[in-house]
């Protein structure tokens, strides 16, 4: 019994070696990007996105809690405009600041979660004309510490985020293609 429970022991520690392991050598950072081609004009679509204000008719978690408060400061729209949120454990804490507006082109936000986890990423949005539309791609960088390194090798953050993006950009083509 005793070296049944020995070897047991053995095999649980280079077990959890090995995942410290794999984690340890993973990148420092990640990248989530989604992209959807929409039948209008880069300067429409930029519209929607560069006023927080317009975010209610077509981010994926504004609906998730009815309850939201939101605090709108700084510039009306473009460079300088926050956006704070606090809601229920689906939406949690955050911050939002755009710090580059480059219309129609490109957009850059600074991003702070503050619960229920602490993060801070940034997120772009990029326009691209194409004959008859725009390519949109919306991406989010970070870093990834430690902790997150491991949490990462039992759940796929870029299928579980990507599929919030992939349904944010399916609302903002039906907003901007109305």
């Amino acid at each position: 019994m005793g070296t049944t429970l020995l070897i047991i022991a053995l095999v649980l520690v280079a077990v959890i070696a090995a995942v410290l392991i794999y984690a340890a050598m993973q990148s420092d950072d990640f990248r989530i990007q989604r992209a959807l081609n929409m039948k209008a004009p880069p300067e429409k679509i930029f519209a929607l996105l560069n006023d927080f204000r317009n975010w209610r008719g077509w981010s994926p978690w504004e609906k998730l809690d009815p309850a939201l408060q939101r605090k709108f400061s700084g510039a009306e729209a473009g460079k300088g405009s926050v956006y704070e949120w606090e809601g229920n454990k689906k939406v949690g804490q955050g911050r939002m600041e755009i710090t580059e507006s480059s219309p129609p082109s490109r957009m850059l936000i600074k991003l702070d979660f503050i619960k229920p986890f602490e993060g801070h990423n940034l997120t772009e949005f990029t326009f691209v004309p194409r004959a008859g539309g725009t390519d949109v791609t919306w991406s989010m960088t970070g870093p990834r510490p430690f902790m997150m390194k491991v949490m990462c090798m039992f759940v796929n953050m870029d299928r579980m985020i990507g599929k919030d993006f992939e349904a944010g950009l399916a609302n903002l083509k039906a907003l901007a293609e109305a």
